[in-house]
């Protein structure tokens, strides 16, 4: 198998909820490390949210892999950023039998 061609730097992203002082909270988002990818497009479509059209577009994110428990391993709580762009991870999976790599399975979405 042919290692990828990991080329785009990406910020991995965890929710952190803060209470809000009225018994709810309030989520925001902290870098927890910088991964190399490799971004290949999936699928895409376009639906009705409201009064908006949201496009969503699906990618597999491609980084090298790291132990299980290490906060730089990315989970399905997790997201990537590219600047304004951001990549929802919904699942992970490795990529090659001796684990050097993990393919993650995001969503794009942006309002049309």
């Amino acid at each position: 198998m042919k290692p990828p061609h990991l080329n785009r730097k990406l910020v991995l992203e965890g929710a952190v909820r803060t209470a809000d002082g009225a018994g709810g909270f309030v989520q925001s988002w902290q870098a927890l490390g910088t991964h190399w990818a490799a971004v290949e497009p999936r699928t895409g479509r376009e639906r009705a949210r409201g009064e908006y059209a949201v496009s969503s577009m699906s990618y597999r994110v491609i980084v090298r892999a790291a132990p299980m428990g290490s906060i730089a391993r990315p989970s399905p709580d997790q997201r990537f950023r590219e600047g304004n762009r951001v990549f929802v991870i919904r699942a992970i999976a490795e990529r090659d039998p001796g684990g050097r790599y993990l393919i993650c399975f995001t969503d794009e979405e942006v309002a049309a």
